[in-house]
Parts: structure tokens; C-alpha cells; sequence
């Protein structure tokens, strides 16, 4: 059963019906209340122009644990030299924006809408959306962006103009010391080399009520 979210009401159904695919509510708004609450219950938005907003839950999720990530040999030489230089949340729309231009392999236009870029600039505003930028001298080549509450951090997307840039950006997010968990939403061969794992829903719900990702609130 897909729900029919109130706009009047910020609250979701629990993540446990979601459809076989994920799918879980349609509409609602991107609001950061209620973008807050999705993801402090595994929820998150995933649609297109020619669709309403649509809300996710999948039955599996796609995560790095920071203490899991490897590193090729060759990815570490590129951490070593001095062909990159990072920042955190210097850019952050330029980010977003160059993740909604980039153009991805079996896929048709992009779900970063305008709408989207907006809300989570709002989200960043407020201190939860963050972004990691890595530069060639004063060229931004790749980055990437997401929602971090408590010491979870669930990825948005990513892109790379240039060869490694949106790996080293990942490097340097795992690394921070911060983080208990990286939530990489969609599978990846190269994210699966670096680490990342499926886990069950139900895992991921469990590590979202533990002290790593403190919350009041509730589906």
C-alpha cells in the first residue's frame, strides 16, 4: 500500500510497508521539518519531473561503515600527493548543482529538480546538509553532498569531473572520525571495492535508533 501523506501533518508511516521497491508515501513537501523527519526514520525523496514527490524506504540499504573502508593502492597515492585540496561546505550549491548536470549511464535527466536543490539548501542553512568539495588549484572537480544527523551520514550524490575526485571526497568524509555510518543509498560496483555493504532495513532502523543517531521523534 502506498500512503497519501497530509500536507497538513508532518508525519510518515512506518518504514516497514513500504512496497517491494521501496516505494512508501507519495507527496507531502520538502519542508526541512519534514525532511528531518524522513531521514531520522529512513525515509528519503526520490522522484522525477513528470512525478509527485515520492518517498522511499528501501527493504535493503547501502552502507559504509567508516572502519570498513579500503582504499586501493593507487587511490592512496592520489591521497598522498598534492594533486587535490579539500574543503567542507564552501560551495555548497555549486556541488548540488554540478551533481543535478552530471550525466550518468541508464539514466534519463536527473531527480536533483530545482525544488530539491532549494530544499536542501535549506537543509544546509540549518546545519544539516553538508558537502565536501575537492579542488585542482581553483577548478572544483568533484564533491559531494548529503544530510548528516547524529553520526550518520546519508549521501545524496556525488560527481567528478575529474579522474578519483569524487572517491577522495569520499575518503575524506569516512575518515573525519566523525561518522558511524555512511548511508550510500543506490549500489555501486566501486563502492562495493571500497567497502560498502547491503544490510538488511530492519539493520538500518536498529542503528538509527541507537546512540549514533540520537532522536525524539517517531514514524
Amino acid at each position: 500500500m502506498i500512503f497519501q501523506l497530509d500536507a497538513e501533518s508532518i508525519q510518515f508511516p512506518h518504514p516497514s510497508l513500504a512496497e517491494q521497491d521501496g516505494l512508501l508515501a507519495v507527496g507531502g513537501d520538502l519542508k526541512v521539518e519534514r525532511l528531518l523527519l524522513a531521514y531520522e526514520n529512513g525515509i528519503f525523496p526520490w522522484y522525477d519531473q513528470d512525478s509527485p514527490i515520492l518517498w522511499y524506504a528501501p527493504l535493503e540499504r547501502f552502507v559504509l561503515f567508516p572502519d570498513q573502508l579500503r582504499v586501493s593502492k593507487s587511490l592512496e597515492q592520489v591521497l598522498r600527493s598534492s594533486k587535490f585540496h579539500l574543503t567542507e561546505n564552501q560551495c555548497f550549491d555549486e556541488v548540488i548543482r554540478q551533481c543535478a548536470n552530471v550525466t550518468r549511464k541508464e539514466q534519463d535527466g536527473t531527480w536533483i529538480l530545482p525544488e530539491m536543490q532549494k530544499a536542501y539548501s535549506s537543509l544546509h542553512q540549518a546545519g544539516y546538509a553538508h558537502s565536501v568539495e575537492v579542488w585542482d588549484g581553483a577548478q572544483l572537480v568533484g564533491g559531494l553532498y548529503g544530510v548528516q544527523i547524529g553520526q550518520v551520514f546519508c549521501g545524496e550524490s556525488m560527481f567528478s569531473i575529474k579522474s578519483n575526485a569524487s572517491k577522495v571526497a569520499l575518503v575524506h568524509l569516512a575518515r573525519k572520525g566523525d561518522l558511524h555510518l555512511i548511508d550510500c543509498q543506490i549500489p555501486s560496483n566501486h563502492l562495493k571495492a571500497m567497502g560498502a555493504q547491503t544490510i538488511s532495513q530492519q539493520a538500518y532502523l536498529n542503528l538509527l535508533q541507537t546512540d549514533l543517531y540520537p532522536t525524539d521523534r517517531n514514524a
